[in-house]
Protein backbone atom coordinates (compact mmCIF):
# COMPACT_ATOMS: atom_id res chain seq x y z
CA UNK A 1 0.00 0.00 0.00
CA UNK A 2 2.88 2.61 0.86
CA UNK A 3 4.52 2.18 -2.63
CA UNK A 4 1.25 2.68 -4.46
CA UNK A 5 1.34 5.76 -2.19
CA UNK A 6 4.71 6.77 -3.26
CA UNK A 7 3.67 6.70 -6.11
CA UNK A 8 0.74 8.94 -6.03
CA UNK A 9 2.82 11.47 -4.67
CA UNK A 10 4.93 11.18 -7.75
CA UNK A 11 1.93 11.36 -10.05
CA UNK A 12 0.71 14.59 -7.81
CA UNK A 13 3.50 16.29 -8.90
CA UNK A 14 3.13 15.41 -12.14
CA UNK A 15 -0.04 16.93 -11.86
CA UNK A 16 0.77 20.08 -9.82
CA UNK A 17 3.23 20.84 -12.88
CA UNK A 18 0.58 20.20 -15.71
CA UNK A 19 -1.53 22.53 -13.62
CA UNK A 20 0.87 25.59 -13.90
CA UNK A 21 1.73 24.80 -17.54
CA UNK A 22 -1.74 25.21 -17.87
CA UNK A 23 -1.81 28.65 -15.70
CA UNK A 24 0.85 29.63 -18.46
CA UNK A 25 -0.32 29.36 -21.57
CA UNK A 26 -3.83 30.30 -20.15
CA UNK A 27 -1.58 33.41 -19.14
CA UNK A 28 -0.41 33.87 -22.60
CA UNK A 29 -3.98 34.52 -23.92
CA UNK A 30 -4.87 36.81 -21.03
CA UNK A 31 -2.00 38.30 -20.72
CA UNK A 32 -1.51 39.28 -24.47
CA UNK A 33 2.16 37.23 -24.24
CA UNK A 34 1.94 35.47 -28.09
CA UNK A 35 5.04 32.30 -28.20
CA UNK A 36 7.89 32.34 -28.20
CA UNK A 37 8.08 35.15 -26.11
CA UNK A 38 9.53 34.95 -22.76
CA UNK A 39 8.91 38.21 -21.25
CA UNK A 40 5.86 40.30 -21.22
CA UNK A 41 2.95 41.20 -18.39
CA UNK A 42 4.52 40.68 -15.07
CA UNK A 43 1.87 38.39 -13.61
CA UNK A 44 2.58 35.86 -16.89
CA UNK A 45 5.61 35.94 -16.30
CA UNK A 46 5.48 35.23 -12.93
CA UNK A 47 3.25 32.38 -13.61
CA UNK A 48 5.84 31.32 -16.20
CA UNK A 49 8.53 31.32 -12.92
CA UNK A 50 6.40 29.54 -11.05
CA UNK A 51 6.30 26.71 -13.27
CA UNK A 52 10.12 27.10 -14.43
CA UNK A 53 11.21 26.71 -10.81
CA UNK A 54 8.83 23.86 -10.23
CA UNK A 55 10.04 21.62 -12.97
CA UNK A 56 13.95 22.65 -11.48
CA UNK A 57 12.72 21.41 -8.37
CA UNK A 58 10.45 18.16 -9.00
CA UNK A 59 14.16 17.36 -10.74
CA UNK A 60 15.78 17.11 -7.78
CA UNK A 61 12.61 16.11 -5.79
CA UNK A 62 11.34 13.30 -7.74
CA UNK A 63 14.76 10.95 -7.31
CA UNK A 64 15.36 11.98 -3.85
CA UNK A 65 11.59 10.80 -2.85
CA UNK A 66 12.26 7.70 -4.52
CA UNK A 67 15.92 6.88 -3.31
CA UNK A 68 14.15 8.12 0.14
CA UNK A 69 11.26 5.55 -0.20
CA UNK A 70 13.59 2.64 -0.68
CA UNK A 71 16.12 3.21 2.01
CA UNK A 72 14.62 5.17 4.71
CA UNK A 73 10.83 4.16 5.01
CA UNK A 74 7.49 4.72 2.40
CA UNK A 75 5.84 6.26 5.35
CA UNK A 76 7.88 9.43 5.92
CA UNK A 77 8.61 9.65 2.61
CA UNK A 78 5.15 9.86 1.84
CA UNK A 79 4.78 12.39 4.54
CA UNK A 80 7.70 14.25 3.33
CA UNK A 81 5.95 14.56 -0.38
CA UNK A 82 2.65 15.80 1.03
CA UNK A 83 4.57 19.02 2.82
CA UNK A 84 6.60 19.03 -0.77
CA UNK A 85 3.17 19.20 -2.24
CA UNK A 86 1.93 21.64 -0.16
CA UNK A 87 5.30 23.60 -0.11
CA UNK A 88 4.98 24.09 -4.12
CA UNK A 89 1.32 25.18 -3.60
CA UNK A 90 2.17 27.86 -1.56
CA UNK A 91 5.35 28.64 -3.34
CA UNK A 92 3.37 29.64 -6.30
CA UNK A 93 0.48 30.98 -4.62
CA UNK A 94 2.82 33.54 -2.65
CA UNK A 95 5.07 34.32 -6.12
CA UNK A 96 2.03 34.78 -8.29
CA UNK A 97 0.67 37.05 -5.75
CA UNK A 98 3.97 39.38 -5.00
CA UNK A 99 7.44 37.35 -5.50
CA UNK A 100 8.95 38.91 -1.99
CA UNK A 101 5.97 36.64 -0.60
CA UNK A 102 7.43 33.32 -1.99
CA UNK A 103 9.74 32.63 0.56
CA UNK A 104 8.00 30.53 2.90
CA UNK A 105 7.07 28.00 0.20
CA UNK A 106 10.73 27.77 -1.40
CA UNK A 107 12.01 27.16 1.99
CA UNK A 108 9.86 24.18 3.04
CA UNK A 109 10.82 22.72 -0.66
CA UNK A 110 14.56 23.36 0.20
CA UNK A 111 13.75 21.82 3.60
CA UNK A 112 12.26 18.84 2.40
CA UNK A 113 14.61 18.15 -0.28
CA UNK A 114 17.21 18.54 1.93
CA UNK A 115 15.85 15.74 4.44
CA UNK A 116 15.59 13.08 1.52
CA UNK A 117 18.84 13.82 0.85
CA UNK A 118 20.20 13.02 4.19
CA UNK A 119 17.43 10.41 5.09
CA UNK A 120 18.68 8.31 1.98
CA UNK A 121 22.78 9.04 2.12
CA UNK A 122 22.34 7.90 5.72
CA UNK A 123 20.54 4.85 5.29
CA UNK A 124 22.52 3.83 2.64
CA UNK A 125 25.58 4.29 4.29
CA UNK A 126 23.85 2.77 7.52
CA UNK A 127 22.79 -0.32 5.36
CA UNK A 128 26.37 -0.60 3.54
CA UNK A 129 28.39 -3.70 4.11
CA UNK A 130 31.41 -2.86 7.23
CA UNK A 131 34.79 -3.57 5.29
Amino acid sequence: MMAQLVSLVIVLTAVQLMVFSFLVGRGRIKYDVPAPAMSGHPVWERLNRVHQNSVEQAIIFIPLLMMFAGTWGQRDAVGLGVVYLLARTLYAVGYVRDPKSRGFGATLTFIVQGLLALGAIGAILWKLPQY
